[in-house]
């Protein structure tokens, strides 16, 4: 189904891998060049670098210009001489093929005309589904949540089961590709018994992401009952190895790891975990964001038993240097993400201790800090 977002993440990567630029943008020709995307090969070869092959391209529009043609004797054929259904569908093969070929704006604008032409709720759902993939493909933010609140309003007035299970999943890809972890974990949890949104990614990955979200997002009780027992979920991991779940044994390594408190291996599977998402489109820009956090969370899963510990223990059970966690418990400290102090005579970790009203009081400062942040965003909005 159109676009097609591995393409996408073929772009990210020839932007982000300069050394195999070469061969990454190689193949990604090849899919250019079999769905005819002049305007999208216009669009990408300057941003990596890649000399346009004018000859190619110039092929590209004309095979564009023939096919728009076609489409547009039919439309003006369906409006003469058809019903509204045939015109609606004229409309729709055109802006199914400019989405296909990466024209973004006139995607963008033929979509709305087929939707202005539909009456259907849930056609009008699924031309909405459309301009949402086109905003992640493009990773336009502003097309994503305009077009997840249309979804959504128009969910209300009657879209059908299959149409809200899909939602979901849209939904719960934006909010991982905005840091909302929380959000996400909540969403995938509940698209994982019943996945049908292909056209954003296969069922493996759902998994993944699904637990890459958990593993940030759940207290230990919900891990434990909402992912590690999940049937479905267990399914993927411990399915045989297959092209399209490959990832699927790094974010076990990250939970299981994790949950069962093996903090040097756990360090190591993060180290890993890294790695991948420094190659992923959705969670490149919060790699580090992620990492961090995880590593608070297993300092404080590691610390909740202790009154002190020493630095020296703390470092073999993670399987680092002293220093390091020094310096890790040091900047977590000063940030406010770990509440304990470093007795640097004794060589110690001393926890500290957090009162109700303590609790409550940061979490009214979190909770204020999200509101204004949402406040400040409403005002952008609103100036522009």
């Amino acid at each position: 189904m159109n676009p097609d977002l591995e393409i996408a993440q073929m772009f990210f990567l020839c932007k982000e891998n300069k050394k195999d630029v070469a061969t990454i943008f190689l193949e990604m020709l090849k899919n250019i060049t079999e769905n005819e995307m002049a305007p999208f090969y216009e669009y990408a070869a300057p941003q990596v670098g890649v000399p346009i092959d004018k000859a190619k391209l110039q092929k590209l529009k004309e095979q564009n210009a023939e096919k728009l043609e076609e489409f547009e004797k039919k439309i003006k054929d369906a409006e003469e001489n058809l019903g509204e259904s045939e015109v609606r569908q004229s409309h729709l093969a055109k802006a199914e093929y400019l989405c296909k070929i990466g024209d973004k704006e006139r995607a963008l604008a033929a979509f709305q005309q087929t939707f202005d032409k539909t009456v259907g709720i849930g056609y009008r759902i699924d031309l909405v589904f459309n301009m949402i993939r086109i905003g992640f493909f493009f990773m336009d933010h502003q097309i994503i949540t305009d077009n997840i609140a249309k979804a959504k309003e128009l969910m209300e007035k009657g879209g059908d089961w299959d149409r809200k299970n899909r939602l979901r999943s849209y939904e719960a890809l934006y909010k991982m590709s905005v840091r909302d972890m929380r959000g996400a974990a909540s969403l995938f949890l509940e698209a994982v018994p019943t996945f049908d949104a292909y056209e954003l990614m296969n069922y493996e990955t759902l998994i993944f992401y699904t637990l890459l979200c958990c593993v940030y997002a759940l207290d230990r009780p919900d891990l434990k009952e909402k992912a590690i027992d999940c049937s479905e979920i267990q399914q993927q991991l411990n399915a045989e190895p297959t092209d399209k779940n490959g990832h699927l044994p790094l974010v076990k390594n990250l939970l299981t790891t994790f949950y069962n408190s093996e903090y040097a291996q756990f360090m190591l599977a993060l180290a890993e975990m890294e790695k991948y998402l420094k190659r992923d489109r959705y969670m490149n820009p919060h790699y580090q964001f992620y990492t961090r956090a995880l590593r608070v969370r297993a300092y404080q899963q590691f610390l909740t038993p202790y009154k002190t510990v020493s630095l020296e223990v703390m470092a073999n059970c993670f399987g680092v240097s002293v220093e390091f966690v020094d310096k890790e418990l040091f900047m977590f400290i000063s940030s406010g993400a770990l509440n304990v102090r470093i007795d640097a005579v004794k060589r110690v970790v001393e926890m500290g201790q957090m009162d109700g009203k303590n609790q409550q009081y940061k979490k009214l400062l979190h909770d204020g800090d999200i509101l204004l942040n949402r406040v400040q965003k409403l005002s952008r909005v609103i100036n522009v």
